[in-house]
């Protein structure tokens, strides 16, 4: 993207925000992961919400969410910010989020799943770089759920890849160069035929997702389809697809379903969002390269931050 907008880099030892824009999590493993950040070198510092319970499954209203939100943005001690988890909720923050904070404060925001819809929007309305990384109530509360060096290059200015040490194989061969872009394929999908519809055209897109069977990611893939959103993917990554499966039917039943969607390169299992081992971080927005060979690759072709 030619306007990107990107943050700073996250040095050592940085402030870095927790915050719960969405569900509440579970305190002990808040604590697990924020003890996990310091391990890292990082200083967490909890939103005012982030342990928050607001029913009937958030962790705040919407407007103290937003409120931990925005002030994350603005303090400029912090330097990155964090997110206890997903869940359900954040989609009750698209309305009021200040676009003109953000933009005028530029800095990583990491998570996935329910966070999608606001990483998306936040990208294609300012151009910061989407973070679609661990999360602190999840992958980083449990024993090698987040994979250092991807987070690592993403917030310091390295070049992030992929190849079959994290998952990722081919199913259909080919090259393919664009717009890293995506996030958690059910989140994509019901933001469709809103304001806040994301931006897939062109791109290089990577989609993932847990626990949804393969007729239903065939129904959400067609939808895409006659959304028009996939016109002009150069190629698609799909994540591991954990637990996406049907009873009764071959293990590569959902390569199966997915080989019949695109013309184009397609790879899978690559372990990124929902995942069962160590969770990869990819920068959504920056220029990068899916080489399906003999040994798969994805490659950023540019850093997310400024160094």
């Amino acid at each position: 993207m030619s306007n990107l907008l990107k943050p700073p880099a996250v040095p050592a030892g940085a402030r870095v925000a927790v915050i719960a824009p969405a569900s509440s999590a579970n305190p002990e493993r808040i604590e697990q992961g924020l003890n996990a950040l310091r391990a890292r070198g990082y200083n967490p510092v909890p939103g005012q919400h982030a342990l928050g319970k607001q029913p009937p499954y958030f962790s705040g209203t919407t407007t103290e969410r937003l409120t931990d939100l925005h002030a994350a943005f603005a303090d400029p001690e912090i330097r990155a910010i964090f997110t206890t988890r997903g869940g359900y909720g954040s989609n009750y923050l698209l309305d009021g989020l200040d676009l003109d904070l953000i933009r005028a404060n530029p800095k990583p925001l990491i998570s996935y799943s329910d966070l999608t819809a606001v990483q998306t929007w936040l990208l294609d309305q300012t151009g910061l770089p989407c973070f679609h990384g661990p999360l602190v109530a999840g992958d980083f509360s449990r024993e090698g759920g987040v994979h250092d060096a991807s987070l690592s290059a993403a917030l310091t200015g390295g070049l992030v890849t992929a190849g079959p040490a994290e998952g990722l194989r081919m199913l259909k061969p080919g090259r393919a160069n664009g717009v890293l872009y995506g996030g958690c394929l059910s989140i994509l999908i019901a933001s469709l035929g809103t304001r806040f519809a994301p931006q897939t055209e062109g791109k290089l897109l990577f989609l993932e997702d847990v626990g949804v069977k393969p007729y239903q990611i065939d129904r959400m893939l067609r939808h895409l389809l006659l959304a028009g959103k996939l016109e002009g993917v150069t190629g698609i990554i799909f994540g591991e697809m954990l637990d996406c499966a049907s009873p009764n039917t071959a293990p590569d039943f959902l390569d199966e379903v997915i080989l019949d969607w695109f013309t184009g390169p397609i790879g899978i299992g690559l372990r990124s969002g929902h995942v069962s081992g160590a969770n990869v971080t990819l920068p959504f927005g920056v220029r990068a390269e899916l080489a399906l060979e003999d040994q798969p690759q994805l490659r950023c072709l540019e850093p997310a931050v400024q160094t």
